[in-house]
This record gives C-alpha cells, structure tokens and sequence, in this order.
C-alpha cells in the first residue's frame, strides 16, 4: 500500500498504486486536463500562464501536468501581435 497526497485537496489516502487524484478528485483532475487538452490544440504555441488565464485554473497546475509527463514541450516559436 503506498501513502499518496492529492494533488487537488491535499487529502492523505492510501491506494494499492501511486496516484496523484483521489477518488473525489480523479474527474475534476481528468476535466482541467481534457480541457489543457484542448486548448493548446487550438492555440498550440500557449505558455501556462496563457493556458492558467484562458482556463481559469492555475499555472501550477498546467505545470504539474507537464511534471508529471502527460503534457509535452514543444519548442515553437512566438509571434508578436501588433497593437
């Protein structure tokens, strides 16, 4: 049995595997990520504080999602928009 904190409430819980989202938390995770999902597909070259902004959660989390390995770096590159 492993000792897991998760990531969204910070409840301590044990679980068989290591997870980052508890029960409670495991479809609110699973939205913000279908979400970040989808936003950078449509604006594919978004940092996390665009993506934080744009979505309403917070940089940490787009953030931790990267950390964790389900999202990628992509090296692109950024155009100036014009006042």
């Amino acid at each position: 049995m492993y000792t897991n904190v998760c990531k969204h409430c910070y409840k301590v819980f044990k679980s068989r595997i290591r997870t980052l989202s508890c029960n409670d938390c495991r479809q609110k995770d699973e939205d913000h990520f279908d979400d970040i999902e989808l936003y950078l597909k449509e604006y594919p070259n978004s940092n996390a504080l665009q993506v934080s902004e744009a979505l309403g959660i917070t940089a940490y989390e787009v953030l931790k999602y990267l950390h964790e390995g389900r999202l990628n770096i992509s090296r692109g590159r950024f155009e100036q928009i014009d006042d």
